[in-house]
């Protein structure tokens, strides 16, 4: 970890953390994000993260050097392709859809971000600068919780087997003209390095808290290394739906100025719309992984 933290002062007040009844998220008050972070403060917000997997910090003003600051408090850098970044900086991507877009939200289907690279974000950081009246929530399924919630047997049939990612249907010069890529405000940049692939475990084990996670997408996996293309297909669809039922989701509503950051590594995200005709605009990081096992 790359820390920005400043030495604590004696004074410092210990973080206001609200966990949700079941764990899985939490809210995060008594800091200000806008200012450097102490070494205590990371610890604490870097174990909630650990813990609760989505945390998420209201009423934080944030200029992009202070967004920049906080992320780098809990790692180096991941790799954001296809998308162009804010100029300026080009660690930040912009999150935008105008009131007049017709097409679906950016991130509309399930996803773990960028699960098709040899080691995926270990987090995402999202902050939002305007959010509509109305919808535009993000959805967040627990995969330690579907792991769990499996039958024994099928855990340790699940855990023999390995998921290939690829980034080829939402970036490919195909995927972005059959996703309505043009009709955009965000500048993607299609690619037929989309056509690569990436082996995976279909289970997951966390690196640092070394618990197993449900780890496959309906948007980058593509099949499964040990099964022919149809029953591939046939499980693959399966775990995706289970994955996402209802029991294992977490509705995250915005407003403007919150933070919310996730752990890539046992969750997965689905932006959801119902805001036609107003503006939404959040700039998002993501920090970088390691290689799944």
């Amino acid at each position: 970890m790359t820390s920005r933290a400043n030495e604590e002062p004696a004074s410092l007040s210990t973080l206001d953390i609200k966990p949700h009844p079941r764990g899985f998220g939490a809210a995060i008050r008594g800091v200000d994000l806008s200012q450097p972070l102490h070494a205590r403060q990371v610890a604490e917000i870097r174990q909630a993260w650990l813990t609760h997997q989505v945390i998420y910090f209201p009423d934080q003003p944030m200029s992009h050097s202070a967004l920049e600051s906080f992320s780098r408090c809990f790692g180096d850098w991941g790799d954001d392709p296809y998308v162009a970044p804010i100029e300026g900086h080009e660690h930040i991507l912009e999150i935008r859809r105008e009131p007049d877009e017709k097409v679906s939200p950016f991130g509309g289907a399930w996803h773990s971000d960028w699960s098709f690279q040899a080691c995926p974000p270990s987090a995402t950081i999202l902050h939002a600068k305007e959010v509509p009246p109305v919808g535009g929530e993000t959805w967040y399924a627990d995969g330690y919780a579907a792991y769990e919630a499996l039958p024994a047997l099928e855990q340790h049939k699940l855990e023999a087997l390995t998921a290939i990612h690829s980034a080829r249907r939402p970036y490919s010069h195909e995927g972005y003209q059959a996703g309505r890529g043009p009709e955009r405000s965000m500048r993607i940049m299609p690619s037929d390095k989309a056509y690569e692939t990436q082996r995976h475990p279909l289970i997951r084990t966390h690196p640092e808290t070394g618990r197993k996670a449900l780890w496959v997408n309906a948007v980058y996996t593509i099949g499964i290394l040990e099964l022919a293309e149809e029953g591939a297909r046939k499980l693959l669809k399966r775990l995706c739906e289970y994955a996402t039922e209802s029991r294992f989701i977490y509705r995250h509503r915005w407003s403007n100025d919150m933070l919310t950051m996730w752990d890539n590594r046992s969750v997965q995200h689905c932006a959801q719309g119902g805001y036609n005709g107003y503006r939404r605009i959040l700039h998002r990081t993501t920090l970088a992984g390691d290689r799944p096992h």
